[in-house]
Formats: C-alpha cells, sequence, structure tokens
C-alpha cells in the first residue's frame, strides 16, 4: 500500500520540522501529523487546521525509563515523579497537543487551559489505534527489523 501510494504524497515524514518546512516552503497541503506540528504552524501563523477522520486515527503512548545501572537512580526518580505532577503533565500536553497521563493535568496547567484536553482530542480516546513495534511471533509475522528496513526504502522511494 505504502509503496502504491508513494506518486501521490510529497514524502513521508519522520522529521517534525521537515515536515513544517514542507508546509510552509513545498506546497504540503495535507498530511497525518503530530499535534505538536499543527501547533506550531498555527503560532506562525499558517493557515492550518486539523480534522479527526471518522476512521479514526493513530497514537502513542510515551514512556520514561531507568537504566539498570543508573549512576544516580534517586536523582533520577526525583525528576520522574516530578514529571508526572499534574501541572507539568498539563504543561507538556499545552506544548505537545498531547493528553496528560495524570487526568488530573487537565485542570492543573494554565498553558493547557480549560478546554485544552477537549481540543486535544480527550473525548476521542476511544478511537485511537495505539502503535504496536511490530513482533516476528516465530516468523509468524515480519520480524521489526525488517518492517523498519523496508520502510526505510519505501520512504527513499524504492
Amino acid at each position: 500500500m505504502l509503496r502504491a501510494q508513494h506518486s501521490l504524497i510529497h514524502r513521508y515524514w519522520h522529521d517534525t520540522t521537515v515536515q513544517m518546512s514542507d508546509f510552509k516552503n513545498e506546497g504540503v497541503v495535507a498530511s497525518s501529523a503530530w499535534p505538536y506540528q499543527a501547533n506550531a504552524l498555527k503560532a506562525e501563523g499558517q493557515p492550518v487546521a486539523t480534522v479527526f477522520p471518522k476512521e479514526g486515527v493513530t497514537g502513542w503512548a510515551d514512556t520514561t525509563m531507568l537504566h539498570s545501572e543508573a549512576k544516580h537512580p534517586v536523582c533520577a526518580y526525583k525528576w520522574m515523579n516530578w514529571s508526572l505532577t499534574p501541572k507539568v503533565q498539563g504543561d507538556v500536553a499545552a506544548w505537545f497537543g498531547s493528553l496528560p497521563v495524570v487526568p488530573e493535568g487537565c485542570k492543573a496547567s494554565p498553558l493547557l487551559g480549560e478546554k485544552g484536553c477537549e481540543t486535544n482530542g480527550f473525548n476521542y480516546f476511544d478511537k485511537i489505534a495505539f502503535w504496536k513495534t511490530p513482533i516476528a511471533e516465530g516468523g509468524k509475522f515480519v520480524p521489526y527489523s525488517r518492517w523498519t528496513q523496508d520502510y526505510i526504502a519505501i520512504m527513499g522511494g524504492r
């Protein structure tokens, strides 16, 4: 499917800065994107709007991990705990155009505002298909390494 679509698109994006430049300088008029790009383009005065297709969208949940041999695990845990406070979660959601992992973050950030979580898609949460890293499952599926290799080739036009 991606190879068949390739002639219809300017490029498969993988870099937010490049994608925003494509909208401003290369004549791109429609694309999948993260809320971050839309928010940044709007802040620059670009005529950009977003839509949530009736078919749904893809999404992901970021995680913070601690290395098992971290030199300063107490400091790392303090940072992780701070990053999970409602205000910080709300501030990050406002900047990126995402939803806070801590629901209280929806009301704790002046940056996010009263309707920020609604604007960022809180009411559509059940229509988000979350990304999953491809797993080979004993040869039943294509392994992630092969999937990555093929995707890079498709992005390059091969």
